[in-house]
């Protein structure tokens, strides 16, 4: 078999992307975060060092904006395919069905990726700026890029248990609602109960027990998003490919 028709859904879905809101929402949560973060700078009268605005900027994302974005994104794709009623045409063409669904596994993830990198570089310039405007502020210590980029890394990872449960749920279901009630209901009680020791082993805490202080949370954390995400991700691919949409 060529590369063209190997890789022929994962371009299609690209595109679909490029044409979709998805672009203005890969966009619009990281600069949600430099927003606050340029702002919560402007307020102070003393500098800070870079860990703690680059930190906070991380603790934002995976607490809050990352799950948030996980659930917009998904629904997104999927309703891509279940709003024109498209699913029947895609799973009738001559190529096996599972490649379909990993077309849109695969830009779901390299968007979230894109998106958490974004985080880094917006939050980096919201800081710069707030240090050019009031350069009292500027901020101390060193810029540990390699070590920013780290944990931005083990919360992508830890999040893919997250990313594959969003996604199975979105393509399963034809109506938006139940991907919505997931992705709501998990943040929700993720909020409610971030200091339950429990937590690392909830999907939508894994990503936020990146930044915990005892390793035996952050390890098994990121064990159980990441090594359970992709065994959820194929178990997703099988089951789709077997089953009709509701």
């Amino acid at each position: 078999m060529t590369d063209a028709p190997l890789f022929a859904p994962l371009i299609v879905e690209a595109r679909k992307l490029n044409r979709s809101l998805a672009a203005l929402l890969a966009v619009a949560a990281p600069s949600l975060i430099a927003i606050f973060v340029f702002f919560n700078m402007l307020r102070g009268e003393q500098p800070a060092p870079w860990d703690m605005w680059m930190m906070s900027a991380s603790m934002i994302w995976a607490f809050f904006m990352l799950p948030m974005s996980v659930t917009a994104l998904t629904a997104l794709v999927a309703h891509m395919e279940h709003g024109p009623r498209s699913w029947d045409h895609l799973r009738a063409l001559p190529l096996p069905r599972w490649r379909l669904y990993a077309a849109k596994a695969v830009c779901v993830l390299a968007v979230v990726a894109l998106m958490s990198a974004a985080v880094l570089v917006m939050s980096w310039a919201a800081v710069s700026l707030a240090a050019a405007i009031k350069p009292q502020l500027q901020p101390t210590g060193a810029f540990d890029l390699a070590a920013y980029g780290a944990t931005m890394g083990r919360m992508f990872a830890a999040a893919v248990l997250m990313i594959a449960i969003q996604l199975w749920v979105a393509l399963r279901f034809a109506s938006f609602v139940p991907a919505l009630a997931v992705g709501i209901g998990g943040t929700f009680f993720s909020v409610v109960a971030t200091s339950a020791k429990q937590g690392v082993f909830f999907p939508w805490q894994m990503p936020v027990n990146m930044m915990a202080s005892e390793a035996w949370r952050m390890n098994t954390a990121l064990g159980l998003g990441c090594g359970l995400g992709v065994v959820a991700l194929f178990a997703a691919l099988a089951h789709l490919s077997r089953r009709e949409v509701l």
